[in-house]
C-alpha cells in the first residue's frame, strides 16, 4: 500500500514588480505614480478627510487600468505551481491578477482595488461592478464607501496571519519587491532555519546578510521561470 506524501508548503510573497509587466504603474519606479501624484494627497486617511472625491477619483483610474491588464507569466507561473506544491502567495499589489491567473489562495496584505469598504465600519466590505465607487455611494450604515486598500499609516491587519504563513513553509520565493516597505518586508525574517528563500528581483534589494538568500537577478516572469524549474527538480 503506497502513502501519499504531504505536499512541500510554497509560499510566494509578491511586490509591485509583478504587476509592472503586466502594465500596471508602481509607485517607486521611474515613472510611477509617485511622479505624478503627491502620495500625501491620494494615499493617506489625511487626504481621505481633506478630499475624498480626488481619493476616490485617483482609485477610480488605477482600477480601471487594473481591469484593462492581464496576468503576465509571473502571474501564471506562479499560479501553475499549484499542481507541484502546497501553494499560497502573500502579495502586496491591490490588484487580482494573481487570482485571474488561477491562484487558489492569494492574501492580500494592502487591500483589493476591486473592493470597497464603509468608512466608518472596516468590516463591511464589498464587491466593487465596473470600475468606480461614486461620491454619495454608501455603505448599509449610510457612510461614504472607500477603496478596500491600506493607506500609508494605517496598521496593516493582515501581518499577522502572513507572518504564520511564512513560519510554515519549507520554500519561500520573494519576487518583484526590492524589501524596502514595511511592515510588509520583515516577512523574510519568520522563515524557519530549514526553509529554502529566493529572491526575484532586477533592482539592488535590501538583502539581510543573516539570511541565506539565493538571489536572482531578473524580472519576475523571467525569473519565476528559472526558479521554477529549479524546485520541481528538488
Amino acid at each position: 500500500m503506497y502513502t501519499l506524501l504531504p505536499m512541500k508548503k510554497l509560499v510566494v510573497f509578491t511586490g509591485a514588480g509583478v504587476s509592472a509587466e503586466s502594465g500596471i504603474k508602481t509607485f517607486r519606479d521611474s515613472g510611477g505614480l509617485w511622479e505624478e501624484y503627491d502620495i500625501m494627497d491620494v494615499a493617506t486617511p489625511e487626504a481621505w478627510h481633506r478630499q475624498p472625491e480626488v481619493v476616490l477619483e485617483f482609485y477610480n483610474a488605477r482600477r480601471k487600468q487594473v481591469l484593462e491588464s492581464e496576468p503576465n507569466q509571473g502571474h501564471r507561473i506562479i499560479a501553475e505551481l499549484e499542481s507541484h506544491f502546497d501553494v499560497d502567495v502573500i502579495t502586496q499589489n491591490i490588484d487580482d491578477l494573481h487570482e485571474r491567473a488561477g491562484s487558489t489562495r492569494a492574501m492580500h496584505l494592502h487591500g483589493e482595488i476591486r473592493k470597497s469598504k464603509s468608512s466608518i465600519n472596516p468590516n463591511l466590505i464589498y464587491p466593487i461592478s465596473g470600475d468606480k465607487i461614486a461620491w454619495g455611494e454608501t455603505c448599509e450604515l449610510g457612510s461614504q464607501l472607500r477603496p478596500h486598500v491600506v493607506w500609508f499609516g494605517e496598521e496593516v491587519p493582515m501581518m499577522p496571519p502572513a507572518e504564520r504563513l511564512v513560519n510554515e513553509a519549507n520554500i519561500f520565493i520573494i519576487v518583484g519587491t526590492s524589501l524596502n516597505v514595511y511592515p510588509a518586508a520583515l516577512l523574510v525574517f519568520h522563515v524557519r532555519k530549514d526553509c529554502k528563500i529566493y529572491l526575484v528581483d532586477p533592482g539592488d534589494p535590501i538583502i539581510p546578510s543573516q539570511l541565506n538568500i539565493t538571489w536572482i537577478k531578473e524580472k519576475a516572469g523571467e525569473g519565476m521561470r528559472m526558479v521554477r524549474d529549479e524546485i520541481i527538480k528538488v
